[in-house]
């Protein structure tokens, strides 16, 4: 007599359904290299970034001990223990050690692009004699005289293949200058909110 709890290939329906709902092996072991990559880039990152994300304190601690391990080898073991350690969060503490990294990315690819704008700067007033004036009518609150001596004396440095003092300077110069709101347009807020505010 045929058993009603087994299907047509003679194996029970529910028989291998548990063993189907848990995770390949392979899909395991992606699961394991990603959490330790993630791990990797917890020791990469800056200690400050790091404690803002609120991870536990053994997972704190072994990053901690990893930045200080300068030998090959240990800093290898040290960071399949961080790896081990990443495996035991929960996935509350995942997804946001991720969002975090993953902010960071953000981050570190603005400063890359601002970086490159101002070294294009630096080179067009160093090459265009136009630039400066350009750069001020963008800039008013910039000041014009500091850069002019600047921008010569920087140029005196190329061709006189001296140390780039001045040249290194200009990037700070512009850094800040771009960085800074501009006082006019500070005023000019001020004064259109007073108008605006009239009886």
């Amino acid at each position: 007599m045929p058993n009603s709890n087994r299907g047509n290939c003679g194996f029970q329906s529910e028989e291998f359904g548990e063993e189907y709902d848990r995770p390949s092996k392979s899909q395991r072991k992606r699961e394991m290299t990603a959490l330790q990559k993630l791990g990797e880039q917890l020791v990469d990152a800056s200690a400050e970034r790091v404690g803002r994300i609120g991870i536990p304190d053994d997972l704190q601690n072994a990053i901690s001990e990893c930045r200080r391990i300068k030998n090959h080898e240990g800093r290898r073991r040290q960071l399949q223990y961080v790896g081990k350690l990443m495996r035991s969060l929960d996935e509350e503490d995942i997804a946001r050690i991720n969002e975090a990294v993953e902010s960071w990315k953000g981050q570190s690819r603005a400063d890359t692009v601002f970086m490159h704008a101002l070294e294009n700067q630096r080179e067009k007033l160093l090459s265009q004699e136009t630039a400066l004036t350009e750069f001020m009518q963008r800039y008013p609150h910039a000041d014009v005289q500091q850069l002019r001596t600047l921008i010569r004396n920087a140029r005196k440095e190329i061709s006189g293949g001296k140390p780039p003092k001045a040249y290194r300077e200009i990037y700070r110069l512009l850094r800040q200058i771009m960085t800074e709101p501009s006082p006019a347009k500070t005023v000019l807020h001020d004064t259109e909110s007073e108008e605006n505010h009239e009886p």
